[in-house]
């Protein structure tokens, strides 16, 4: 069983500092492992995937890392060749600096589209990186990859005598298909290469790849994952456990912390046939605009979740006469509703996690998504984002 820990994992340095990419906040994450990691990693899969992407799926190839770069405010993406020649130095300068070889290093950006980097402040600003490295602070690791997060997001778990911690950062523009946003996690546990790509693959596929909160997929998206053995090995089942749990912790914590958000959406399917169909389900309720609108403003028009299922055209097997919808406790389909069910409806929508229930009644899968409602806070901050 994993627990909770405030301490890190052995071996890790970093250099955290503000390039004035965009601000005075901090803009450039370089976290080190004094030894080469087994590495994994997973991008988006946007057709305008930005050279960070391009360049670290190539580099991750032999799933093998010693450093990964994090530059926010800024995602260079549809920059052309000079986008990716920018991405190039910025791995040359802190390979130089680091003595690390550049394929060895992970990059991952985020930020406004369309902008090349202020490629003179970053070369200046890394000068001398190498002697500026510090124990780990994966805290103000966190808080340097945000953009228009308000909060950090960070979390830990032991595995027997090795440490494990995640990061995480976006609030919008989330909709994954692979990872989402970008989300770090670094361990001294010791695992098999092949092991910790199964482990984590399956991983991101329960747990952010189940996230949604615009229905929008990030170009930038990154998730890795370095583990440098220093702690000697963990039982495979112990380190699956924690790593779930941890991603787990960050997928709510990006909900929570959504642009605009005011409630978490939780939505659980099962009795589906398989697990694809009840992830279909799940996903079409939390993305649902009129589901979203209506936590928010705690209306307890359910019907919008009975028309959020039936636009599943593809999924042919579902049959309304079998469906049962809830919310927590209350089932509102099939059922005739009172008043002081709609009243109690209204309450549980009030609260500031609402789980909406759906059998299908036509198997038994399940899956569980999570999401946020839809406020007007995320138009104030996407229609100024660039400004």
């Amino acid at each position: 069983m994993s627990l909770r820990i405030s301490s890190t994992p052995q071996g890790f340095s970093a250099f955290i500092t503000n390039l004035g990419i965009r601000d005075s906040t901090d803009d450039f994450v370089f976290i080190k492992s004094s030894v080469p990691c087994v590495a994994d990693g997973v991008f988006t899969q946007s057709l305008f995937a930005g050279p960070s992407v391009t360049i670290s799926r190539n580099n991750l190839k032999d799933s093998q890392a010693q450093g990964i770069i994090v530059i926010s405010k800024n995602a260079n993406v549809a920059n052309g060749s000079v986008g990716i020649a920018d991405a190039q130095e910025v791995l040359q300068l802190v390979a130089t600096e680091t003595g690390i070889a550049a394929h060895n290093i992970v990059i991952a950006s985020t930020g406004v589209i369309g902008r090349r980097y202020p490629i003179e402040k970053i070369r200046a600003g890394l000068l001398g990186l190498g002697k500026k490295l510090t124990n780990a602070d994966f805290n103000a690791a966190a808080r340097g990859i945000m953009t228009t997060d308000t909060v950090p997001k960070l979390a830990t778990r032991q595995i027997g005598n090795a440490k494990l911690v995640g990061i995480a950062k976006g609030v919008g523009m989330i909709e994954p298909n692979m990872a989402t946003l970008l989300t770090f996690f670094f361990t001294d546990a010791a695992i098999s290469a092949n092991s910790l790509r199964s482990i984590f693959r399956s991983t991101i596929d329960k747990t952010f790849n189940c996230l949604s909160v615009d229905t929008d997929t990030s170009t930038s998206d990154s998730a890795v994952i370095l583990a440098n053995g220093i702690a000697g090995e963990v039982l495979e089942a112990d380190f699956a456990s924690a790593l779930q749990e941890v991603a787990q912790e960050l997928v709510l914590k990006i909900a929570r912390d959504a642009e605009g958000a005011t409630k978490i959406i939780e939505v659980t399917v099962d009795s589906a046939i398989n697990y694809a169909q009840a992830k279909t389900v799940a996903k079409a309720i939390v993305n649902s605009p009129l589901v979203k609108t209506a936590v928010y403003g705690a209306d307890p028009n359910w019907g919008r979740v009975a028309m959020a299922i039936g636009k599943c055209e593809n999924e042919q097997q579902i049959n309304p006469e079998l469906v049962v919808i809830s919310f927590d406790n209350v089932k509102v389909y099939p059922n005739s509703l009172t008043d002081e069910n709609l009243e109690q409806l209204r309450q549980i929508m009030s609260q500031d996690q609402v789980r909406i229930h759906v059998s299908l009644n036509i198997g038994d899968a399940s899956a569980t998504v999570w999401g946020c409602d839809l406020s007007e806070g995320y138009i104030e901050i996407n229609g100024k984002y660039s400004t």
